[in-house]
């Protein structure tokens, strides 16, 4: 059915969502405030309505499946638009998630590197003179001498 053809009471048991998707199929991309002014004009609702509720209605079309931003700001079905498009952004996150995997080999790396296998011989050098006049002293001694 065409948004025209229906009733101002029709358009109210929509969801501001389901009007964009209605004005969308009918029409080219738009941006989120002309959409968001003409659900508003076709609704009847007042300008303090608008300005209260464009962000809420911006933050429902970013997590609409239904609903692509194109490059240059606008918005569009997600269904007019190749898969082709949808590959490539699904090539980017792999990008990020090749990165993570290399971290986490870095990380395995350098805690193989940190790994005490008790096949080196200690770096402790018995001719150190910072220890020669190393005391220990028991808590009962230290306990003595307070």
């Amino acid at each position: 059915m065409s948004i025209k053809k229906m009733t101002k009471e029709d358009l109210e048991a929509l969801s501001y969502k389901d009007i964009t998707y209605l004005l969308l199929e009918e029409d080219q991309p738009m941006n989120t405030a002309d959409i968001f002014h003409k659900i508003t004009d076709l609704l009847g609702l007042s300008e303090a309505v608008y300005n209260n509720k464009i962000g809420d209605f911006y933050t429902s079309l970013t997590t609409d499946k239904r609903f692509l931003m194109l490059e240059d700001g606008t918005w569009d079905l997600r269904s007019r638009h190749t898969s082709d498009k949808v590959i490539k952004a699904t090539d980017d996150e792999d990008e990020e998630i090749e990165e993570v995997k290399e971290d986490e080999e870095d990380k395995e790396e350098i805690e193989e590197d940190n790994y005490d296998s008790g096949d080196e011989e200690d770096d402790f050098d018995e001719n150190d003179d910072e220890l020669k006049d190393l005391v220990v002293i028991d808590e009962d001694e230290l306990e003595l001498e307070q």
